[in-house]
């Protein structure tokens, strides 16, 4: 497994131990969601302004929001690739790119303030609730596809051991 990170805000202090955890967050969904093969992944730390301008050209959505998840594989269902992915393994890391995640630091840090818990917390639940979006997870498009999400999202959470 490869995860990248790139840091390109600062309004938020950087550390090794974001990247740390970050890269638990990843591995525990990847060991939860039983992905049987090498992944890469990249992860960019920026600010509410760069999400903003990254939001609205991507998705047509005129505001900052707090991840943006772009996958690189097509999923029939979530974790089940809708194609042989052996033409996908990158020859010299091994890995199957999954995709790129765009995180807001700054938005993680607003919303853990608001609701009470660590920016930590927050930072997990949001590279998780990315994650299984390039797993083919997709909250959007029911009720009942929302709650199978949010239930993957709070037992990744809870073999962390991260709480509210």
């Amino acid at each position: 497994m490869n995860i990248y990170t790139e840091n390109l805000q600062n309004v938020v202090e950087y550390t090794n131990e974001l990247d740390g955890l970050v890269e638990r967050a990843v591995k525990e969904t990847l060991k939860q969601e039983k992905i049987d093969f090498d992944v890469e992944v990249s992860v960019m730390y920026v600010d509410n302004e760069q999400i903003h301008k990254i939001n609205k050209e991507h998705r047509g959505i005129d505001r900052p929001t707090d991840v943006l998840s772009f996958p690189m594989i097509d999923f029939d269902a979530p974790c089940v690739p809708s194609y042989d992915l052996t033409n996908e393994i990158d020859p010299q890391t091994k890995c199957v790119p999954i995709g790129d995640i765009v995180l807001s630091l700054e938005k993680a840090k607003e919303q853990a303030e608001l609701y009470g818990h660590s920016i930590e917390r927050e930072i997990a639940f949001l590279t998780i609730h990315s994650m299984l979006h390039l797993l083919g997870y997709d909250h959007e498009t029911s009720s009942s596809d929302e709650e199978i999400m949010f239930k993957r999202q709070d037992v990744i959470l809870a073999e962390l051991g991260i709480t509210r």
